[in-house]
């Protein structure tokens, strides 16, 4: 490997749009080919390749890549030793974790794990399956599934575990929750070979700190608005406690700038509050980045 190119594994599959998508607010343009699996970066130190997520800590692990983004989840099926470099709370819905569920049939007699000893269970993390069987003292048959789990109960398996993000095709295919097996979100890991290199592990930190900035820009915004000096306190006084808005005096000596950065969540409350209050040309803007 190049020692001035960083050979990156992304998510082929259901997350690829909403990583390609995240590299990009991040500052990080790929281009992929509609049957290529190469993702050709705008930045010349980086070499892309797309590979199913249930791969990639294997590769990461071998030195086949440097680095690479993959599922929590697959990082512990595949039993890997890799660094984890960083935390990407982000899916290909949302922004927050999926869950591996054990899950059957409505009308199924399992209430508990303990309820499955013999049984037949189907799914795609077969170590992480066995695992928890283990961890309960639970003696069952574990086949992998190559896809379509959930309509595999109850005519050809008495269980599954499967990965769900809002439980809609679980509820879709008459299937209820028994117990969760583990939270999982995407995590970016590195070779370890590779992360004592120190111009890897440098570059590695730097997308690591801007994809990071570019998840927390989702939630949030950025508010301009003008006040008269005399508003300022009950102006500030309206924004939550944690933000600190940055205050700038206008021509008018009597009038002030202020900018803050606030949840979005919070803005369809504040913008009215602070109008009210006495604020004028309020303007809310998106973020690309947020760097705490």
């Amino acid at each position: 490997m190049s020692e001035k190119l960083l050979n990156l594994g992304l998510p082929k599959g259901s997350l690829q749009e909403a990583t390609l998508e995240l590299f990009r607010k991040a500052g990080f343009g790929f281009r992929v080919g509609d049957r290529n699996y190469r993702a050709s970066c705008d930045d010349p130190e980086i070499a892309g390749l797309l590979i199913r997520a249930q791969e990639m800590a294997g590769y990461v692990e071998q030195g086949v890549f440097d680095c690479g983004l993959t599922g929590l989840d697959w990082v512990s099926d595949n039993r890997a030793d890799v660094h984890k470099v960083a935390d990407l709370v982000y899916s290909k819905v949302s922004r927050r974790p999926v869950r591996w569920v054990l899950a059957v049939h409505n009308d199924s007699d399992v209430r508990s794990v303990k309820d499955l000893e013999g049984k037949r269970i189907a799914t795609e993390a077969v170590n992480l399956t066995n695992d928890y069987l283990k961890k309960n003292g639970v003696s069952a048959h574990v086949e992998f599934s190559w896809g379509a789990t959930e309509i595999k109960v109850p005519e050809l398996v008495d269980a599954i575990v499967d990965v769900t993000e809002t439980g809609s095709s679980l509820r879709a295919n008459n299937l209820r929750v028994v117990d969760t097996l583990m939270e999982s979100w995407t995590v970016f890991i590195a070779n370890r070979d590779s992360w004592e290199n120190p111009w890897k592990r440098e570059k590695m930190e730097a997308i690591a700190l801007l994809l990071n900035a570019a998840i927390k820009a989702e939630s949030r915004v950025g508010l301009k608005l003008n006040a008269p000096k005399s508003a300022l306190d009950a102006i500030v006084g309206l924004l939550p406690a944690i933000t600190s808005p940055t205050v700038n005096e206008l021509k008018d000596p009597n009038w002030v700038a202020i900018e803050v950065v606030l949840e979005e969540t919070i803005v369809r409350t504040a913008i009215p509050a602070l109008k009210k209050a006495g604020a004028e040309g309020i303007i809310e803007y998106p973020l690309n980045k947020v760097v705490d």
